[in-house]
């Protein structure tokens, strides 16, 4: 595979990549946020790892803004930072996975490995018109929709505001531009079935265990992958 680590430290730095070409990987380092921005942003990496305690720039900020340039590859954070609050800033900033300095490298092998099938299997459904959130699968060909296997009756507009919300997901979007989408360009827009479908949507792919879409305060919605 084709890995991109980012990391400061010289010595955690040759570890890893000594350890990662040994096991067949092809490595660039990069010891800073801003190389990684200036030079290699639109390039297929197949894993990023990177390091938290960057110069200048931190981890976080960097992975923000590589999923704002729409870098999709699974990213490892690495850091010597253990707590849960580190652990949720650093998944909510966008990456797939947390491993805690000291760490043993046969562990990061396994989580390589197991982000790396994640993505092929992704990779596999995107190409048969397949979706899949947590518990919610979506069949673009068949127009079916499941949630734990069990089949969504869906309306035929919520089944379009529901494929509105998953094409611009982790995007938030505004009742007007929910409503010029599903209900057309000369639709009342005074009115709230925006927030009537929303609610009926919610009661048919959301429960205890799966929660996609979210309030966004003053602007309008948003699913969250």
């Amino acid at each position: 595979m084709q890995i991109l680590v980012i990391e400061d430290d010289k010595r955690i730095s040759d570890f890893l990549v000594k350890g990662l070409e040994e096991n067949g990987h092809l490595l660039t380092l990069c010891k800073s946020a801003e190389e990684v921005l200036a030079n290699y942003t639109t390039l297929p990496w197949d894993i990023i790892i990177c390091d938290i305690m960057l110069p200048k720039m931190d981890g976080i900020q960097l992975v923000q803004t590589l999923r704002y340039k729409k870098v999709n590859c699974p990213i490892i954070m690495l850091s010597a930072l253990n707590s849960t609050q580190d652990k949720v800033a650093a998944l909510d900033s966008g990456a797939d996975d947390y491993l805690t300095k000291p760490f043993h490298f046969d562990e990061l092998l396994s989580r390589i490995n197991a982000l790396a099938r994640r993505n092929q299997l992704n990779a596999v459904e995107e190409r048969f018109n397949i979706r899949t959130f947590n518990d919610l699968q979506i069949d673009l060909d068949q127009f079916r929709v499941s949630l734990n296997n069990q089949d969504v009756k869906l309306s035929p507009r919520e089944y379009k505001l529901l494929i509105y919300l998953v094409e611009n997901k982790d995007r938030a979007v505004s009742r007007t531009q929910i409503l010029n989408a599903v209900w057309g360009l000369n639709f009342d827009n005074q009115t709230n079935v925006v927030d009537v479908y929303i609610s009926y949507l919610r009661s048919k792919i959301e429960n205890a265990d799966n929660k996609f879409i979210y309030t966004v305060k003053g602007v309008g919605y948003i699913f969250k992958s």
